[in-house]
């Protein structure tokens, strides 16, 4: 950081230029060749970007996930070292492109004009650009879908000091990212590691087991929430969803509700009680338990469904935790393989066969299970409150790095 004041105070004492994003850049928008010209991407060899090679790849790109042709290239490609910002649909990311490339239409891409290649580090901008990211969420207009005030866009500023200053920003930040993706990596890591460790107790407690072998349907009755939308109401009866049961409690922080006389008139079905176990039915959330925990009125949408335990044998806190084993898990992806829409059938989940141990061993399994469930949790909040601060520390030093004042002209 000495060594930036340095420069600043040698090269630019008294602010820097500030210049418009047009006249520093040429701004066109991407495209999407025609999908019904097979020779468009059949052997293409050109990268093609899209949303999906930021988020499985990161900011700063040299090949794509797709490919097409020179055929499918109107004039040119924008040359390497051009950012492609998200000026629609996602609005909010951009990445560096070390190659030269075309993109679809949801990205615009900042190229350097010829006069400004040799007095701006486009990885100087590529920070800047999270800058300008959290412009373009402020700044958009309504249409047919979201999208960035473009006409604004092309004037919003930002600060080109002298290209040193650009440089030694450049490398220290590209250290603070670094040290900032290797700590969270390790974070990560060591959560993972807990995760794992605490499943594996959970599958050997469960399987090493003196268990007896029951259908599913023999110990619990299984409901599904309503097949129709009901009418919301702004008050009245809770009504929930997949969404409620994402955690590892019932969450009725957020709900919809329905009216009195529509609960009434509802199936019973669709009205869970204190100690039946919610599952989700469908997404990427499939199969995942909560016990219901209220005594209030709620009544459940078809995304969700419940078991009600009929045995007295059986703690629904033991089925909530053989439902997070590979006990469970093996007989969905056997009855799941190859479907066109995965969901938790009913037919099929009566017949699962699930270990039963004696209801004293149930107390002791559940006992060390929730232990170990609520030692996980407390270091994952723990960990995630630390790459959270890691990251608004990092955040925090780069805006400040990049924040300068405007010379007078």
């Amino acid at each position: 950081m000495r060594k930036l004041d340095e420069l600043i105070a040698k090269f630019c004492p008294n602010g820097v230029e500030w210049k418009s994003l047009e006249e520093v850049f040429d701004i066109k928008n991407g495209y999407t060749p025609s999908k019904a010209e097979p020779s468009f991407w059949k052997g293409g060899t050109l990268p093609w970007f899209r949303m999906e090679d930021i988020r499985d790849n990161g900011r700063v790109l040299s090949d794509s996930i797709q490919h097409i042709t020179r055929k499918a290239v109107k004039g040119n490609l924008f040359p390497a070292y051009s950012i492609i910002l998200a000026t629609s649909a996602t609005i909010g990311e951009h990445a560096l492109l070390t190659v030269d490339a075309l993109a679809n239409q949801r990205f615009t891409f900042l190229t350097r004009k010829n006069k400004y290649i040799e007095t701006l580090n486009m990885k100087y901008f590529f920070y800047y650009c999270f800058i300008i990211d959290e412009w373009c969420k402020n700044n958009t207009t309504l249409g047919n879908f979201l999208s960035v005030d473009m006409a604004k866009l092309k004037k919003l500023t930002f600060p080109i000091p002298p290209l040193p200053i650009q440089e030694e920003i450049v490398l220290i930040l590209d250290n603070f990212t670094e040290l900032t993706t290797k700590l969270t990596a390790k974070l990560i890591t060591e959560l993972t590691a807990r995760k794992e460790q605490y499943e594996y107790y959970r599958e050997y407690l469960i399987t090493n087991s003196d268990c007896k072998v029951e259908k599913m349907g023999n110990i619990a009755d299984i409901y599904l929430g309503l097949t129709y939308t009901p009418t919301y109401v702004e008050r009245g009866v809770k009504f929930i969803s997949a969404q409620n049961t994402s955690s590892d409690y019932l969450n009725l922080s957020n709900v919809k509700y329905i009216s009195e006389d529509e609960y009434n008139k509802s199936t019973s079905n669709a009205k869970p009680k204190r100690g039946d176990i919610l599952f989700t039915r469908v997404g990427s959330n499939l199969g995942h338990p909560v016990i219901v925990d209220t005594d209030e009125k709620i009544c459940i949408f078809v995304s969700l469904g419940y078991l009600r335990i009929k045995d007295e044998r059986v703690k629904n806190t033991y089925i909530k935790h053989w439902m997070n084993t590979d006990l469970f898990w093996a007989q969905v992806r056997k009855n799941v393989h190859g479907a066109a829409k995965v969901n938790l059938n009913t037919g099929w989940l009566k017949k699962f066969e699930v270990l039963i141990p004696s209801l004293k061993t149930q107390t002791q399994i559940v006992t060390i299970l929730d232990r170990f469930e609520n030692l996980y949790n407390d270091i994952l909040e723990k960990l995630s409150a630390e790459i959270e601060a890691r990251q608004k520390q990092y955040e925090y030093y780069r805006d400040k790095l990049l924040t300068f004042k405007e010379c007078e002209k």
